[in-house]
């Protein structure tokens, strides 16, 4: 479960290292994202000489949360960290490359760009 102020990961070569999570796109007043949901966020820490900077706003799609997911079959998936890959307002990544495992529910939500530089998918 991901709510405002949460820091996480980033889990692509775009030039941005950790994220701050300040707003959940979708509804309204929507409190949690869960993996695969849009969220708006700043960037704390940055690769120098990359073009993304400390302190810019951009979108991320969530991809790994410490909050165990439990798919229809009754199997549970948790990970270790937090974690997104920043997108453009189109949906396509940034970056040319995603680090760690992806579930296969982002197929689902039409982030079929992102499964297909995963090296691995769930």
């Amino acid at each position: 479960m991901i709510q405002a102020q949460t820091h996480l990961n980033v889990a692509d070569n775009s030039g941005a290292r950790q994220l701050m999570c300040i707003r959940i796109i979708g509804r309204s007043n929507r409190r949690y994202a869960h993996i695969g949901d849009v969220i708006v966020a700043v960037i704390k820490e940055a690769v120098p000489k990359m073009s993304l900077e400390r302190s810019e706003v951009v979108r991320a799609v969530i991809v790994r949360t410490c909050k165990e997911l439990k798919r229809d079959d009754g199997v549970i998936i948790r990970y270790d960290d937090n974690a997104a890959v920043v997108i453009d307002q189109k949906g396509n990544p940034r970056g040319t490359r995603v680090f760690g495992a992806i579930t296969h529910e982002l197929r689902q939500k039409n982030f079929t760009k992102i499964i297909s530089l995963a090296p691995e998918v769930l």
